[in-house]
């Protein structure tokens, strides 16, 4: 057990590794085409704001689209009832409850958007509206609300405080803690006095880990805790929510620890964390392309560990028992006074753990490939390397035992169908351009059933689109398809790029159900039908 503020143990890492080796490998797409679903497009809304972060939440309730844009702090309102020519009923400033918009849902008549405080690092607060965006309540939560979501019968709504730092070690610097806070929405659901908003919610903290006390012993090896003089309540930093089909548990990402918590709804407390460990790139199906001056597409096996560190994460149940899946994003801590990064060519490599270190070091293999400074460091310099994100997906029991991975299959997804998107930036064209920090990088993901069959719907951020992977058996999960909706010959970009937020809705369209995408660099969201083929 991790019991001080050390760096993430090798061994741990290295044993993590070996299981991710064994992970069954996805089969290639077109493998089974009648596995795919089809997708078909039903229209798209434009914010027509500009900016980074326009477009970059939003949420679907009845013929009502929830469309956020942190660039300028609003949430747009719109009527989807003709999908194929959306109409914008109004636009809500949200200045008034905060310094910027992070994330909005809505279920029936009631939307919840979080908002961060003017100082970031100070408590936000979740703000109700009315679906015509009458205000309902404002309620006080953690620092920095990042995401949240509705319980499936809209009782309550989990709000993932990721509590990030102004800095470390500098003056002035303040990390304030990760939290969870659970809200009950039926008193915010009548016509009458405004309620009482103290006794709405219930926040999940960290605080009994922190080194000293009572659940110390509970954190797994593995776990990262790597922010200088930080707690370990104050260095982990919730991402995303998930809740369980039963609205008593959610599952919420802790990035930047490359870990997952579990949050009991009821009594608002962290019943378990699982570490997530890391994907042997040396393994067969899970190799990448590590450099953008390569000369082009190059996926191969490489002497590099990736940590999945996810960023969304959708829960699911077959045959009764509960999965999560995750978009392994990545994400490297950045901040004054510690820069968690650096390229493979300006560290030391262990000349006994890597024998050919100038060749590695070198721009067209892994020199130019942004891997973690804190993780695998020895005497004599770095005997593992460790990039952020595995360019994946990860089916996981509700433990936190990894049945499946994607492996290179995105990669290898759009290199084989598209190669003039092959690991494009959001804000360009440039073929290769990510392939030293990230790739395709996976972010937001939705699962929802259609037919007789489970998929599980991933955006990638960078390169834009879903991916859509069958998980009906999740041990045996398959790519089988990828759908964009992104000009890769516009310049620079268009029209959906930057893909951030997936969400499906079950019931809705002509026969399955509804997927809506919402991209921040475009200010767009885009709404298929989603049917059985």
């Amino acid at each position: 057990m991790i019991r001080s503020r050390r760096p993430l143990a090798l061994a741990a890492l290295v044993a993590a590794s070996a299981v991710a080796a064994s992970a069954p490998v996805v089969a290639r797409p077109g493998a089974d085409a009648t596995a795919a679903p089809v997708l078909t497009k039903l229209g798209s809304y434009d914010t027509g704001l500009t900016g980074e972060s326009s477009g970059e939440t939003a949420a679907l309730s009845g013929d009502r689209l929830f469309v956020t844009s942190a660039s300028d702090n609003v949430l747009d309102i719109v009527d989807v009832s003709d999908p194929a020519a959306p109409q914008r009923i109004t636009r809500v400033d949200l200045s008034p409850y905060g310094g910027g918009v992070q994330s909005v849902d809505a279920y029936g008549d009631l939307v919840a958007v979080a908002v961060q405080a003017p100082v970031r690092t100070d408590p936000g607060n979740v703000v109700f509206l009315r679906a015509d965006g009458t205000h309902v309540a404002t309620v006080p939560v953690g620092a920095l609300p990042d995401m949240l979501a509705f319980s499936p019968n809209g009782t309550r709504v989990a709000v993932a405080n990721e509590g990030e730092p102004s800095g470390y070690g500098q003056a002035g610097s303040v990390d304030p803690e990760g939290s969870v806070t659970i809200i009950d929405t039926p008193r915010l659901r009548g016509k009458g006095r405004a309620p009482d908003v103290s006794r709405l919610a219930s926040t999940a903290t960290f605080t009994a880990f922190n080194e000293g006390g009572p659940r110390h012993g509970e954190l797994p090896a593995g776990i990262r805790l790597n922010g200088p003089g930080a707690t370990v309540a104050m260095d982990v930093e919730p991402e995303y929510v998930a809740w369980d089909h039963t609205g008593r548990e959610v599952f919420v990402t802790l990035q930047e620890n490359n870990a997952v918590a579990r949050v009991d709804a009821q009594s608002a407390r962290v019943t378990s964390i699982a570490a997530l460990g890391s994907i042997d790139r040396r393994a067969a199906g899970f190799g990448f392309d590590p450099s953008d001056k390569d000369g082009g597409i190059r996926i191969a096996n490489w002497p590099v560990y990736a940590l999945p560190m996810p960023d969304g994460i959708a829960a699911f149940r077959v045959k009764g028992s509960t999965y999560y899946v995750t978009a392994n994003e990545g994400d490297a801590r950045d901040y004054p006074g510690f820069l968690d990064e650096a390229r493979v060519k300006s560290l030391t490599l262990d000349p006994a753990a890597f024998p050919d270190a100038a060749t590695l070091r070198k721009d067209p293999a892994l020199g130019r490939l942004n891997v973690s400074t804190t993780d695998g460091k020895g005497p004599s310099g770095y005997t593992a390397l460790y990039a952020f994100g595995s360019r994946s997906a990860t089916v996981w029991t509700a433990d936190g035992t990894r049945v499946w991975d994607s492996g290179d299959a995105f990669e290898q997804t759009v290199a084989s169908r598209n190669p003039a998107a092959f690991n494009v930036d959001h804000a360009d064209n440039a073929v290769d351009g990510r392939s030293d920090n990230k790739g395709p990088e996976p972010e937001g993901v939705a699962v929802g059933e259609v037919g007789k069959r489970t998929y599980a719907f991933v955006g990638l951020e960078r390169v834009g689109g879903v991916m859509v992977i069958d998980v009906t058996d999740p041990r045996s999960s398959q790519v089988v398809d990828w759908v964009s909706n992104r000009d890769y010959a516009a310049m620079p970009t268009g029209p959906d790029s930057g893909a951030e937020i997936v969400k499906f809705y079950p019931g809705r369209g002509h026969k399955g159900g509804t997927l809506m995408v919402s991209n921040e660099i475009t200010g767009t969201v885009t709404l298929y039908d989603v049917a059985a083929r």
